[in-house]
C-alpha cells in the first residue's frame, strides 16, 4: 500500500500562504497605481505638451483644441501641470524619505546603545518631536528659509526623522539582545561592523514598509504646503498649488481641480498598498500578529 503523495496544509501554513497571496496581489495593485502616476513623471523630463508657463491657450479652456485637459485660469495647458506636477511629487517624497532615513537610522541606532538615562532623554525627545505636527514644523522650517522645493523637502525629513528614528531604536534594541550579536562581539568583531552585519540587515524589512508609508506621508505634506504657498515656488506646477488655484474657478472648470486631486490618492493609495504588500510579503505573520 502506497503512501498518498498530497499532503494536506496545516491550518497554519495555509493561512500564512493565504496571507502572501493576499500581500502579492496587493503589491501588484499597489505598484500599478504608482507606476502610473510613476511613468507620467518620468516622461515629463522627455516630453511636455506645452511649455510650463506658456499662457497661450485661453483662460479655462475645455478639453480639444490641442488641451486635452483643457487649461487653468491663467491659459496653461492643464495636462502639461499635471505632468510637472507628478515630478514634483515623486522628488518631495523621494527627497524627504532620503533625509528621513539618512538622519533616523543614524540617531536609531545611536539611540539603540544608550542605557539609564541617556535612552531614557532620547526616548521623551523622539516622542516629543513625533508629537509635534509635522505639517507645522515644516511650515515652521519652510518660513525660516524660503518657498522653495528644496526647502520643503529638508523640513518634510527632518520632520519624519524622528519616527524613523523611533522605530530604528526599538528594531535595534531587540535585535541587540539576541545571543549571535554576544557571539559576534565574543569573536571581537567591531561594532560597526555588527551593526552592518547584523543589525541592519534584520531590521530592514519593517524599515522599508515604514519608509513606504512615509513616502506616501511626505507627498502629502508637500501638497499642503504647497496649497499654502510654503512649496515649490510658480512657475512649479505642484498638485497643492494646482488644488488652490482652481477651487476658485472648480463650478467653472471643475477638472482643474479634480485631475490633480484623482492623481494626489492615487499616489498615495498607491504607495500604501505597496507598503501593506510588503508587509505581508516579507513577514507574512505580521498580519495575523496585528489581527
Amino acid at each position: 500500500m502506497t503512501a498518498p503523495t498530497d499532503i494536506p496544509a496545516r491550518p497554519a501554513e495555509r493561512r500564512t500562504g493565504s496571507r502572501t497571496r493576499r500581500g502579492s496581489a496587493t503589491l501588484t495593485v499597489g505598484c500599478v497605481l504608482t507606476g502610473l502616476v510613476a511613468l507620467l513623471a518620468l516622461v515629463s523630463f522627455l516630453w511636455l505638451p506645452y511649455a510650463p508657463d506658456d499662457t497661450t491657450g485661453g483662460r479655462l479652456a475645455g478639453p480639444g483644441d490641442g488641451h486635452l485637459l483643457g487649461t487653468d485660469k491663467l491659459g496653461r495647458d492643464l495636462f502639461t501641470q499635471l505632468m510637472t506636477g507628478a515630478r514634483i511629487a515623486f522628488g518631495a517624497g523621494l527627497g524627504s524619505v532620503a533625509v528621513a532615513a539618512l538622519i533616523g537610522v543614524t540617531l536609531g541606532v545611536l539611540a539603540a546603545f544608550a542605557q539609564g538615562w541617556l535612552d531614557d532623554t532620547l526616548s521623551a525627545f523622539l516622542d516629543i518631536l513625533i508629537a509635534f505636527p509635522t505639517l507645522l514644523l515644516a511650515m515652521l522650517v519652510v518660513a525660516a528659509r524660503s518657498a522653495t522645493l528644496g526647502s520643503a523637502v529638508l523640513a518634510i525629513g527632518l520632520a519624519q526623522s524622528a519616527v524613523v528614528a523611533r522605530l530604528v531604536r526599538i528594531l535595534a534594541k531587540r535585535v541587540l539582545t539576541q545571543d549571535y550579536i554576544t557571539a559576534a562581539r565574543t569573536s571581537g568583531t567591531s561594532w560597526p561592523r555588527t551593526v552592518a552585519g547584523h543589525v541592519l540587515p534584520n531590521i530592514w524589512p519593517t524599515l522599508v514598509v515604514n519608509l513606504a508609508l512615509q513616502f506616501g506621508l511626505a507627498v502629502l505634506a508637500e501638497a499642503g504646503l504647497s496649497y499654502l504657498g510654503l512649496g515649490a515656488p510658480p512657475p512649479n506646477a505642484s498638485w497643492g498649488r494646482l488644488l488652490q488655484e482652481a477651487q476658485a474657478t472648480f463650478t467653472i472648470a471643475p477638472a482643474g481641480a479634480l485631475a490633480p486631486g484623482i492623481l494626489l490618492v492615487l499616489l498615495v493609495v498607491g504607495v500604501n498598498l505597496i507598503a501593506d504588500g510588503l508587509r505581508d510579503t516579507l513577514d507574512p505573520a505580521s498580519r495575523g500578529r496585528r489581527t
